[in-house]
C-alpha cells in the first residue's frame, strides 16, 4: 500500500476571537491559496488516490476537501474521528482494516503532533522518530501490511514550499 499523510494547511490561530473551538477553526485564506498549488503539485506528481480520508476538524476538512477537487477525487473523500486531534491509531487502523476492497493508495489528512507520531510507529515500531510534518506538509509511506507497528518504510517527506516548488 503506498499510504500519504498530509497535514492541513494554515488556519485561524488557537484563540481566536469568533472560533468558539479548536474544531471550528477554518484555513486561512493564506492556507487556501497555498493547498490550491499544493494540489496542482500533486496533479503534476501524478498521485492519485482510492480514498482520502480526513479529520472532520474544519481545517483538515477544507484542506481534504480542496485537495480532492484539485485532484477530481470528491467522490474518495471520508472523514473519520480517528484523524481528529486526539485520535486512536488504533481505531485508524482496525476502520482501514475493514475497508473492502482495501485500497492501494491512501491520503490521510490530519494534524499534529498525530500524524508525525503515526509517521514514527509505521516506519519504527515506537515513538522515537522526532519530526514535525509542517503545515501542508505532505509524506509517502510505503506499507507492507497496515498495522500498529513497524511495517512501513519512509519513501519521502516534503515541506509545503518544496511541493510549491514543482507545480
Amino acid at each position: 500500500m503506498e499510504l500519504f499523510l498530509l497535514r492541513h494547511g494554515i488556519a485561524v490561530e488557537r484563540g481566536t476571537p469568533g472560533f468558539k473551538d479548536d474544531f471550528t477553526r477554518p484555513l486561512t485564506p493564506k492556507g487556501r491559496r497555498q493547498l490550491r498549488k499544493i494540489a496542482t503539485a500533486m496533479k503534476k506528481m501524478d498521485l492519485d488516490f482510492d480514498l482520502i480520508l480526513s479529520s472532520p476538524f474544519l481545517r483538515a476538512k477544507q484542506t481534504a476537501e480542496i485537495i480532492a477537487a484539485g485532484l477530481k477525487l470528491k467522490k474518495h473523500l471520508k472523514f473519520s474521528n480517528a484523524l481528529a486531534v486526539g485520535g486512536d491509531p488504533a481505531v485508524l487502523f482496525r476502520q482501514l482494516e475493514r475497508l473492502k476492497p482495501s485500497p492501494e493508495k491512501l491520503l490521510l489528512v490530519g494534524h499534529e503532533p498525530y500524524l508525525s507520531q503515526l509517521i514514527s510507529l509505521l516506519t519504527t515500531g515506537g515513538l522515537q522518530l522526532h519530526l514535525v510534518l509542517k503545515k501542508g506538509g505532505l509524506c509517502k509511506l510505503d506499507v507492507d501490511k497496515l498495522h500498529a507497528g513497524k511495517c512501513a518504510s519512509l519513501e519521502w517527506l516534503l515541506a509545503p514550499g518544496q511541493i510549491k516548488l514543482m507545480r
